[in-house]
Formats: C-alpha cells, sequence, structure tokens
C-alpha cells in the first residue's frame, strides 16, 4: 500500500514538474515571440507609471498577449526599475522582450509630438508635428511665426513630457539673431547675456529636452562648427590666398550670404579667389550689409551709394582682401566650395533673375550681364 502510494506521489510530483516546464516553455515564447500587434502605434508612457499598469494598457492596446507574462519577463530580467516616462513607436509583431528594451532604453522619444524651432534669416517660425506611427512621416499640425501670432495651447503643450524639443537653424542666419531666438524659447535655461563669435555655430538640427541649458545648446552648435571646418581645411586645395581656418570660415560666410544655389558655390568661391589672387576688391554687398547693421536685423531695402563708400571695416568696396570676421554662420557646403572653388576665370557674378547669377571673366561681358538683369527688374517693377 506505502508503495502504491509513493509512486501515486512520484506520478504526480512528475506530472507537475512536467505542467510546469511546459508553462514555463510556453510563457517564454510568447515573451520572445512576435506579438500580436496588427499595425505601429506611438505608445505613452507618463511619468509615475510603473510596469504593472503599462503591461494592463499593452494588453488593453492589443500589443501584447498576457499581462503577467509581460511583468514577469521584466522581472526576470530586472528591467522594471528602469521603465522611462516618453513617447515609444511600438512597431508591427512587436515582442515583449523588444518592448521592454523599448521603453526602458534611454535617448529621445521615438513617435509623438514634436516641437521644431525653425531660425531663419527672416524670422522664427514654430511648427507643432505629430508622427504618424504607420508610415513614421511627421505631419504638421500648426505653424506660426514666433512673436507675430500664439497659439493658446502652445505653452501648455510644450512642457508635457512626451514632446520633442528640436532647433532647426538655416544657413546664414547670424549669431545674434541665433541667440535672440534660444532666448525666445520658453522651455529653455539659463539667459545667454554674450553673443557667440560670428561664424562659430553650426547650421543645423539640435534636439534639446525640456529644461536644458542655453549656454550647453550653443557649446554643442559651436562643437559642430569646428568640427565642420576642421573636415574643410582638410580638403582645402594647395595656392590657396589665405592660410588660416579664421579666413576659411569668413570666406564661407560670404559665399553664404551670396547664393542659395549649391551647384554655384563653387563658382562663387572662384571669383573671390581669384579676386583675392589679383588683389582686386571684393565688392561684395553682403559684407557691407553688415557693417551697418552687425547681423541684428534685415537691411530691407537696397543698399544707398553713400553706404557703398561708407568706411567700415567690413566695407569690401572700400577694402581689400577679407573682412576681420564672418558675416554669418556657413553651412557644411559653403566651407568646402571655400577651400575647393570650381577652377575658372570669372570676376565677376550678377543676379541672372532666376535666382541664380551670371558669371564673367571681363567687364565688357559682365556690364552685359548687368544690363539683362535691369531690365528683369524693370520688368518685374511694372508688373507689379
Amino acid at each position: 500500500m506505502w508503495r502504491s502510494l509513493a509512486s501515486n506521489a512520484f506520478n504526480v510530483l512528475m506530472l507537475l514538474i512536467l505542467l510546469l516546464g511546459s508553462v514555463a516553455i510556453w510563457g517564454k515564447s510568447q515573451y520572445y515571440n512576435p506579438g500580436p500587434l496588427s499595425e505601429p502605434i506611438c505608445l505613452q508612457v507618463d511619468r509615475g507609471t510603473n510596469m504593472r499598469s503599462l503591461s494592463e494598457t499593452l494588453y488593453e492596446r492589443a500589443a501584447i498577449t498576457n499581462a503577467s507574462i509581460f511583468r514577469i519577463g521584466s522581472e526576470y530580467r530586472d528591467k522594471s526599475a528602469d521603465l522611462k516616462a516618453g513617447n515609444f513607436l511600438l512597431s508591427k509583431n512587436v515582442s515583449m522582450d523588444e518592448i521592454t528594451d523599448i521603453v526602458t532604453r534611454r535617448g529621445a522619444n521615438t513617435c509623438g509630438s514634436e516641437i521644431v524651432y525653425r531660425i531663419g534669416i527672416n524670422a522664427v517660425r514654430i511648427q507643432v508635428r505629430e508622427m504618424d506611427p504607420i508610415t513614421t512621416r511627421f505631419e504638421t499640425n500648426l505653424s506660426f511665426i514666433l512673436g507675430e501670432a500664439a497659439y493658446e495651447n502652445f505653452d501648455v503643450l510644450s512642457q508635457q513630457p512626451g514632446v520633442r524639443h528640436r532647433i532647426a537653424i538655416a544657413e546664414g542666419v547670424t549669431s545674434y539673431k541665433v541667440v535672440m531666438a534660444l532666448n525666445s524659447i520658453a522651455v529653455l535655461n539659463g539667459e545667454l547675456l554674450d553673443i557667440p563669435a560670428e561664424g562659430s555655430l553650426a547650421p543645423g538640427s539640435y534636439e534639446f529636452r525640456q529644461g536644458d541649458d542655453r549656454q550647453a545648446v550653443v557649446l554643442r552648435m559651436q562643437t559642430a562648427q569646428e568640427a565642420l571646418l576642421s573636415e574643410a581645411w582638410d580638403m582645402r586645395l594647395e595656392n590657396l590666398p589665405f592660410d588660416s581656418k579664421k579666413d576659411v570660415l569668413i570666406l564661407a560666410s560670404i559665399i553664404e550670404k551670396e547664393t542659395g544655389v549649391s551647384a554655384e558655390r563653387g563658382l562663387v568661391s572662384s571669383v573671390f579667389i581669384n579676386r583675392l589672387k589679383q588683389g582686386i576688391p571684393l565688392q561684395t554687398d553682403p559684407t557691407v550689409i553688415y557693417g551697418i547693421t552687425q547681423g541684428k536685423m534685415n537691411l530691407g531695402r537696397g543698399l544707398r551709394q553713400s553706404e557703398l563708400l561708407k568706411d567700415t571695416p567690413w566695407n569690401t568696396y572700400v577694402h581689400r582682401g577679407l573682412p576681420p570676421t564672418p558675416i554669418a554662420n556657413p553651412g557644411r557646403k559653403s566651407l568646402i566650395a571655400a577651400v575647393s572653388p570650381t577652377k575658372s576665370d570669372y570676376i565677376f557674378f550678377v543676379a541672372d533673375g532666376t535666382g541664380g547669377h551670371a558669371f564673367a571673366n571681363n567687364l565688357k561681358e559682365h556690364n552685359k550681364n548687368v544690363a539683362k538683369w535691369r531690365a528683369v527688374e524693370a520688368e518685374h517693377k511694372s508688373s507689379q
């Protein structure tokens, strides 16, 4: 009898072990295998959320098959305490294991709302954008010029924890305008009192977090520009009429202000290089304008004859050679154009009415191009 009882107990124990093993294998497969999500979603995790409440949210949104298995798996991987607040893109059929990694990983939000502060030559435009989790493309829901219009709920939206923030600086913006724009972004901390050296800030895109220090953002821009300048310096051609990185930065800033057409940057550079080599004044209007405005505002009109003759350090009609400082913050393409100009004999250029320029290697040809440009201007004025 005792032998029969012992045999039965042993069989029950073995059955329990087999059942537990089967459950463990099933649970493991549920945790690591592709999940039930039929299309991508954006998952918002608020501050204070724990793995229990997150698992319930994931189950309700059909992203996982079992909330308990998700919690047990996260605990087993020792990830429960690493849960981050933010917005996270979950792809189709994402596994519980992958979700655990996504919501515990350090880094920027991967979906949800984004506020872009576009710092341009003429204004700062604020765009509020939302990512479509299916296409992973941002769609602009709101756009307005800073200082001209306001959105009544913008301040509330901009301070929500899951919102991404990004600054986008256009090529050719001056350091003064960048600082004024940064000081106007309410979610940044620490007022900027000094203007960084002209040309020292790299145009481009910079993501930041609510509460970041403005000076830290500026330092990132300066570090990026130093890297771009060093890259360009290493690419420089021989026999250029300058021998310092500062001169490259100055020339690149002039190229940046003279043309927005990427394909002709090398030609514009060649005109200035040829003039420097021949001792001809650069005679470039943007330098004269900078001498008047110091980069603090747009001139908003054509230059007067008296201004072309006014003696400022930046007036390249009055002074030969490069001006003493850059006149804006140039981008990578203008930096490279400054050190690797297109080979040409051109020493003149003028607007051609199409957004680009007409180039010439002698005054007679240049005067013809000027006459064509003035005819285009006259036609434009008569049509207004």
